[in-house]
């Protein structure tokens, strides 16, 4: 083990954690939005019940969204300083958007919206939540703008004096192929998450507090989920698709690897099980799907599939000696596995929808203890998601580019890595103990009594101070 062995596990421990938190403030954001939009059009109180109900566990989710989100920042000068010199003209633009624009948008409306209940006029108010969750979506595209040219790189030149990548076209960075569809696919996920958690809180309560005055507000809370999650795992299908025909383009090792296809084809089986050799240079056993990658891949039945090994001379004539695979076992079984779980939790939403049908009230302890797990199913699949994504990509850190290895910082030890790297994951355990209580304390507590309070001293509005709505 050396200190890039280390800064890597790092990197992939406190990203793939950060990224618990991305999907949901993402999707949740938007769908508090649309509560709160219902109860202005509407005045029901049901809708202004449950705006404030998920309100409060976005707020939470937020929150530790942007601690844990700090610690990328410091890893790529720390572990990551030859990379951060070698994409830094790239990377600064999209990235300085985002922090002066979407970021300070979301958190600054955030902060109206928590404070301004009863304070701003109704409309202002609405349109601070839909404000910060336009602000949390920018935030994703340009973040998945940057990330993309890792895995795409254009818009760039390499200055032969400085071995930098430095940047000749930002609208090329900002329309890459790979980000146009790497943000609706993130997005469609993003409401995987969300919707599953509005489903979990809402059929907990509508099974657990049947007689509740409140039953019918969980009761539309369990069904707009539902509905979310079905819907969105729709859009994660039809963008998914479209992602994997760019990426069979742009990276056919990724794609090769995702199948454990080792010799070209065409046309090319989609693989359900294959068993590899254990140098990985050949498939030993395999239960297939005839034509299916072909189209995956390509759009056409009988389209050209490239091989592992076919891609791994080619790479090696192109770019030197070298294993220009990544780990094959993890790029197969993460993609089935970011198939699988995104595919359970719609099950159970289509099932939680059965339950309810005509009015009925849903009585299986199977379905609640589903219910229990659905958030963790939509969150597993976009962390598999990712890790198959970045996995997919190795030994590059930029695709044609730059290797991994290159991209490590020379001066740091193996000792100082470790330290930050036992540090920080110290530190993240004990915040997922207080984001999982924070969760689940508020999440049972139910939807709050809005009913106005009267005012029994003369004091002015203007003069009273600022108080947390919640």
């Amino acid at each position: 083990m050396d200190a890039l062995d280390v800064a890597r596990w790092q990197f992939g421990v406190t990203t793939v954690y950060h990224f618990l938190f991305v999907p949901l403030t993402i999707g949740l954001s938007v769908l508090v939005a649309i509560l709160q939009t219902m109860w202005h059009r509407t005045g029901n109180e049901r809708y202004l019940k449950l705006t404030k109900f998920y309100g409060k566990l976005f707020l939470i989710n937020f929150a530790m969204g942007v601690v844990t989100g700090i610690v990328q920042e410091f890893q790529f000068g720390m572990n990551w300083s030859d990379y951060s010199r070698f994409v830094g003209d790239i990377f600064g633009a999209p990235l300085a958007i985002e922090a002066l624009v979407a970021f300070f948008l979301e958190s600054t409306f955030i902060g109206l919206w928590i404070f301004g209940w009863d304070r701003l006029p109704k409309r202002l108010h609405l349109a601070a939540i839909w404000a910060a969750a336009i602000g949390t979506n920018l935030s994703a595209y340009f973040i998945l703008a940057a990330n993309s040219f890792m895995q795409n790189p254009v818009g760039f030149r390499i200055n032969p004096d400085s071995g930098r990548a430095e940047l000749t076209d930002f609208v090329a960075v900002l329309t890459n192929k790979v980000a146009l569809v790497t943000f609706p696919h993130t997005l469609a996920g993003a409401f995987l998450v969300a919707g599953s958690l509005m489903v979990t809180v809402g059929l907990w309560h509508v099974m657990r507090n049947r007689d509740s005055a409140d039953t019918g507000a969980y009761r539309f809370a369990t069904k707009l989920g539902s509905w979310v999650v079905l819907i969105s795992s729709a859009l994660v299908v039809l963008t998914g698709d479209i992602q994997g025909k760019i990426m069979t383009e742009v990276q056919p090792m990724k794609m090769a690897a995702a199948e454990g296809l080792y010799t070209t084809e065409s046309p090319a089986s989609f693989s359900v099980l294959t068993v590899g050799s254990l140098d990985g240079s050949r498939e030993l056993f395999a239960i297939k799907i005839p034509y299916l990658l072909s189209f995956l891949g390509t759009g056409d039945p009988n389209g050209t599939v490239q091989g592992i090994n076919d891609l791994q001379a080619q790479y090696a004539s192109q770019y030197g000696p070298g294993n220009y695979a990544p780990i094959i076992p993890v790029t197969y079984w993460s993609f089935r596995f970011m198939i699988g779980f995104g595919l359970a939790a719609a099950a159970i939403a289509l099932l939680v929808l059965w339950s309810q049908r005509k009015g009925r009230t849903p009585t299986s302890k199977w379905l609640l203890r589903a219910g229990l797990v659905m958030p963790a199913l939509p969150l597993l699949a976009n962390s598999f998601g990712w890790i198959f994504t970045e996995m997919g990509r190795q030994p590059w850190i930029v695709f044609g580019e730059m290797l991994t290895r290159d991209g490590v910082s020379r001066s740091v030890s193996l000792t100082e890595v470790l330290t930050s790297f036992t540090a920080f994951t110290l530190i993240y355990a004990v915040l997922a103990v207080v984001e999982f209580k924070l969760l689940v304390r508020y999440a049972r507590a139910g939807v709050p009594d809005v009913t106005p309070q009267s005012d029994d001293d003369d004091t002015d509005d203007a003069e009273r101070p600022l108080a947390f709505a919640y």
